[in-house]
């Protein structure tokens, strides 16, 4: 029996996202944030455009492994002028991996007639022609309909010509664009209600800008009118103004109405996590004020609201903020947390009864890092590293008795300008001291080369990590050059294991140190690594 209460959820953070000002994806941000929307459980996840740059060629050349989303590559549908099987463009999109195929065409007159300058006639045949050529080498093809809005106020006959077609010639979802999100709601149903009577609900989607302020709004609009796939990005990152925010979007229709999003009550616990995942990848401050998942989302200051929450959290919450992942915050004293604490200790392997004295430590523990600058929502490895230490359940592998990093910028020979670094560690394990020195390109290289180069022959567990990514975020930036860093990385082994360390200090080569600490430290605990009883001399 079909669900008319089912909406599809359609993520398309790693291309709408991509087009921020200010946010440059790499392919290891790509993998993780893909990883996590898999892990939670979206419907579709778009990967980007194959062929338009080499960030999204190199995340199609090996993508990860999806268990849960299906894998949409996006396009455009063929040139005018050309046949579907000639068009370079399209082929390019038909030959990735992907699972499925997104593809944008022109349903707005207007831009038929000025921008493409061709008959209207060909626009729909481009359309037609594009979605059953996809059909022979893809089993899934969805139309994005863009400036539909705009286009169907302009001319509604022509406008439902070109769903009509796409529709007719396989389209498993026609999606409805406010590409310049300047519609409003009733607009949005209105109009949403008016395609559903030519167009099943059950093959159209919405997918809304932020223009006005409203995408998430008018996203939930068109839900209520028919439509059954719903597309945003995680924070409602995108151009201009940002897309629908599919973090908003999902707690609302699983929290606030009887629509069925395919989630479950665990998966719901990860959106902020995720949400702040996606900060962290991009190097910045998370908002504080964010729907559901923002650190004030939830956030009472002394007085009344205080008091009134202290009896009873349902005065001034809307939901209890466990439920998102999320933490009540008391602003004149922090309390809350347990259960999240509780929840990341599972997830990790690490079952403890709620009276256990020790969650409290660690709470505290977690609170008092945190003021100083760590974020744990972003690093998950050190996050348990922290919990296990409590616990006593992380060996000594080996201990730092001293590092110097030496950088020489200098003209060579020939009269080329060249900084080299190099860096001497000197470790101890099992008691006995090892000291070894290495170059590379830049001194936090050197340090990760000095550190593998002395534990290596120790624990044959590290030859295949690497470090896949690094960042640093200035915390105090009215500090200026005295300021405290925190420095996140990533690395990555040769079984797909992906973990993420951090480092915080007012030297940021000694929080680089830090976070390679842990990130080592985390390897060889999850390798089953034992301390060498005897080190060599």
């Amino acid at each position: 029996m079909v669900n008319d209460k089912r909406v599809y959820l359609f993520d398309s953070t790693l291309r709408d996202g991509a087009q921020s000002q200010g946010v440059d994806f790499s392919v290891s941000d790509k993998l993780a944030i893909a990883t996590a929307l898999d892990r939670l459980g979206v419907d579709y996840v778009e990967g980007g455009w194959p062929g338009a740059n080499p960030t999204d060629d190199a995340f199609f050349a090996d993508p990860p492994h999806f268990e849960n989303s299906r894998f949409v590559a996006f396009g455009m549908t063929r040139r005018p002028g050309r046949s579907p099987e000639n068009d370079p463009g399209l082929s390019g999109l038909l030959n990735t991996s992907a699972d499925a195929i997104c593809m944008v065409g022109k349903t707005w007159d207007f831009h038929v007639d000025v921008a493409l300058e061709i008959e209207r006639s060909e626009n729909v045949a481009m359309i037609a022609d594009s979605v059953a050529h996809a059909l022979t080498r893809k089993d899934e093809v969805m139309f994005d309909a863009e400036h539909f809005f705009d286009g169907y106020k302009s001319n509604p006959a022509f406008a439902m010509e070109c769903l009509e077609a796409a529709h007719k010639a396989g389209a498993r979802w026609v999606v409805l664009c406010d590409t310049n999100g300047g519609t409003l709601p009733d607009e949005v149903a209105r109009i949403v209600a008016t395609v559903c009577e030519k167009i099943p609900g059950s093959h159209v989607g919405i997918h809304c800008h932020n223009d006005t302020e409203n995408a998430v709004a008018n996203s939930l609009a068109a839900i209520r009118a028919g439509a059954r796939q719903v597309q945003g990005t995680i924070n409602g990152l995108g151009e201009r103004c940002g897309n629908a925010n599919l973090i908003s979007l999902i707690a609302s229709l699983m929290l606030k109405t009887d629509y069925d999003v395919g989630l479950d009550d665990a998966a719901l616990k990860h959106l902020t996590p995720l949400s702040r995942l996606l900060d962290e990848r991009l190097n910045q401050q998370p908002l504080r004020h964010s729907a559901y998942v923002g650190e004030s989302a939830f956030a009472h200051k002394g007085g009344l609201h205080v008091s009134a929450v202290a009896k009873d959290p349902r005065t001034y919450e809307h939901i209890d903020p466990a439920v998102v992942g999320n933490q009540r915050h008391i602003v004149v004293s922090d309390q809350a947390g347990r259960s999240n604490i509780l929840t990341r200790l599972a997830e990790i392997g690490i079952a403890l009864d709620a009276d256990d004295p020790g969650i409290n430590k660690l709470v505290e523990q977690v609170k008092a890092r945190e003021f100083e600058g760590f974020a744990y929502d972003g690093a998950e490895a050190s996050f348990e590293l922290l919990a296990r230490r409590a616990r006593g359940e992380v060996p000594n592998y080996f201990s730092l008795a001293r590092f110097r990093i030496m950088d020489d910028r200098r003209w060579n020979a020939r009269g080329e300008l060249v900084t080299e670094s190099e860096a001497t560690v000197t470790l101890e394990v099992a008691g006995k001291a090892k000291m070894e020195v290495a170059d590379g390109n830049g001194p936090v290289n050197a340090l990760d080369t000095a550190l593998r180069k002395a534990l290596v022959p120790l624990y044959p567990q590290l030859k295949d990590m690497r470090l896949v990514d690094y960042k640093v975020r200035i915390l105090t930036p009215q500090a200026g050059t005295r300021a405290v860093t925190r420095v996140m990385i990533e690395s990555a082994d040769s079984q797909g294991r992906r973990w993420a360390t951090i480092g915080v200090s007012t030297n940021v080569i000694d929080a680089s140190f830090n976070a390679l600490h842990d990130g080592i430290t985390w390897k060889l605990l999850q390798d089953g690594a034992e301390v060498p009883l005897e080190v060599a001399e």
